[in-house]
């Protein structure tokens, strides 16, 4: 099987926001996805989801990190005045409070009945919320390195973005539940390692052969290639409450991607963890969040995610600099600063009596001012 990949501007971003649409008064999800979908029309950039709570909004590819979220403000927008009309606001993580899976409708497609038909209870569980950052790549031959090294910072973008510890009235213990949800879906979780792009295309050739999925777009790794655009996709990421972060957290995978491309340009010769460290390093993230001691390199040596951020972070606000996102990148340290989404939504409820209603009302009043908030 061959698979083309499309010819993208280097290091481009392209942002999708998955967003939660709740009753005003209560702060349940509601199924208004399909009315406010026909009420927009083909609107550019604002698409349904699994759930009809939810709706994607999508970027323009941009250069700068700044220019793709300014679009995502602009869909936004229009969703907000229409789900406005309907007593419905808007609001984002990684998983709803307090909400059941069913309770949920599912979008009238046939790719999304396929799918829950197949996956059963687990794909009726797929309450979960993400956003996802596509960085172009200049040649297919870098896409499976690319793909291989920055599965070592996965851990680190998901502890940053973990914004899921509740799960239908529940406190979880895990700072991304979502994490561990996905992965339960067929051909999601990590990458396999693959050692060039032949590789993968013999990969996706046997997994249609065999009836396991029907075209690329359905391997859902954490961190993928997109043939159709000419990107690569980090998925692995909750979503997040606030542009602020958002902006962070699409900085942090423009800029690694930026430096493992320029590595390979110079020739450099990448060490990749064994996959044992990786599976590793997604379970500590997802449990433990900002706290994780991730295995940072082949030799076993242990760093907590903070310590090695601030490694690395010098090392990429150069890039930064080139790429124009060097303020959208200092948002990591912000967010080092006050805390990751599950721990504002867990101090939030802490102080509530355990009342997941404020935990809501805190998502909603960060959502609109679009930066974290102090509980």
């Amino acid at each position: 099987m061959t698979i083309s990949f499309a010819r993208s501007g280097r290091s481009t971003v392209g942002l999708e926001w998955e967003l939660m649409l709740a009753d005003a008064r209560t702060g349940d999800l509601v199924p208004a996805a399909p009315a406010i979908l026909d009420e927009l029309g083909a609107h550019l950039g604002i698409t349904g989801e699994l759930l009809t709570n939810t709706v994607e909004v999508i970027s323009e590819p941009r250069s700068r990190v700044a220019d793709a979220v300014a679009d995502l403000r602009l869909r936004i927008d229009t969703v907000r005045m229409a789900a406005h009309l309907r007593d419905v606001v808007l609001l984002s993580s990684g998983s709803h409070p307090f909400a059941r899976w069913n309770d949920q409708q599912i979008t009238q497609k046939t790719r999304y009945h396929t799918l829950v038909e197949r996956t059963q209870w687990w794909g009726r569980n797929m309450m979960i919320w993400g956003i996802h950052v596509h960085i172009g790549v200049d040649d297919v031959r870098k896409v499976i390195p690319i793909v291989d090294e920055l599965t070592t910072y996965l851990p680190h973008l998901q502890a940053l973005s973990a914004s899921s510890p509740f799960w239908a009235g529940e406190e979880t213990g895990y700072a991304s539940n979502r994490a561990l949800v996905f992965q339960q879906l067929p051909t999601a979780g990590l990458p396999w390692a693959l050692g060039d792009w032949a590789d993968f295309e013999r990969y996706v050739a046997d997994l249609v052969h065999t009836g396991v999925i029907d075209d690329v777009t359905e391997v859902r790794w954490d961190v993928r290639p997109a043939p159709r655009w000419g990107t690569i996709e980090v998925r692995a990421c909750d979503a997040v409450s606030n542009p602020l972060e958002l902006s962070a957290i699409a900085a942090l995978v423009q800029c690694l991607v930026e430096w493992i491309s320029r590595r390979l340009d110079a020739g450099e010769q990448l060490r990749s963890l064994p996959p044992w460290f990786h599976r590793e390093n997604k379970w500590r993230a997802a449990r433990y969040g900002m706290d994780v001691i991730t295995i940072s390199d082949a030799d076993a040596r242990e760093l907590t995610v903070r310590e090695h951020l601030r490694e690395l972070l010098p090392v990429l606000e150069p890039i930064a600099a080139d790429l124009g996102c060097l303020t959208e990148l200092a948002g990591v340290h912000d967010i080092l600063a006050v805390g990751a989404g599950y721990q504002r939504q867990l101090r939030a409820a802490h102080a509530a009596g355990g009342d997941l209603r404020a935990v809501v009302r805190h998502l909603i009043a960060e959502f609109d001012a679009e930066r974290p908030l102090a509980p």
